[in-house]
């Protein structure tokens, strides 16, 4: 069963279970507040763990290797939403993290019991992880029509992005930003 976003709010987390982890992992870095929420070791591994239904099953990476690929990412989604080039090596490290742990198509089991399973190698010194991540980001970075449903939150104190299946989706999630938004309206027709 996939975490859903109020597990992922009373961990501590405000904005998660976007459909392309690669966002999960980008949003854990608040830009206007400078908050890293994986900053400590008991929150990093509460994000690993609520991950782990949409990931390979492998140990928490390096600290420095996920934030390393958080900022790769950061970097080619804000390109893609100002519509300016990347800085070239971000699309080398997205594609080193990617071919860090290749996979490859097994087949268990026979007959009605046949199933495809995926097998993560780790051996080229790449987690399973990242790598999932790393494709999922070249995934949504390869698709102009999805690509185009990314968005950064309405709210100019807010860095999160999301992806907006609903084209009115402005705001990272309803119950933060976009109550905010709303408590402002509010307020201002109201005053007096």
């Amino acid at each position: 069963m996939r975490t859903t976003l109020a597990e992922f709010q009373a961990a501590g987390f405000p904005m998660a279970a976007e459909p392309v982890v690669a966002l999960d992992l980008v949003d854990t870095l608040m830009l206007a507040t400078d908050t890293d929420l994986l900053g400590d070791d008991t929150k990093y591994a509460k994000w690993w763990e609520l991950q782990a239904d949409r990931l390979p099953d492998a140990p928490p990476p390096p600290v420095s290797a996920t934030r390393r690929l958080r900022s790769v990412l950061r970097e080619l989604f804000d390109a893609a939403l100002t519509e300016r080039d990347p800085e070239p090596s971000a699309i080398e490290d997205l594609n080193a993290f990617s071919a860090g742990a290749p996979t490859s198509p097994r087949l268990e089991g026979w007959g009605e019991r046949a199933e495809l399973v995926v097998r993560w190698h780790d051996d080229y010194n790449g987690h399973p992880a990242l790598a999932a991540i790393a494709g999922g980001a070249i995934g949504l970075l390869s698709d102009p029509a999805r690509l185009s449903s990314l968005r950064r939150c309405a709210n100019p104190a807010c860095s999160m992005l999301f992806l907006a299946e609903n084209k009115r989706r402005v705001w990272c999630t309803a119950n933060l930003c976009g109550n905010r938004a709303r408590v402002a309206r509010h307020y201002e027709r109201t005053r007096g």
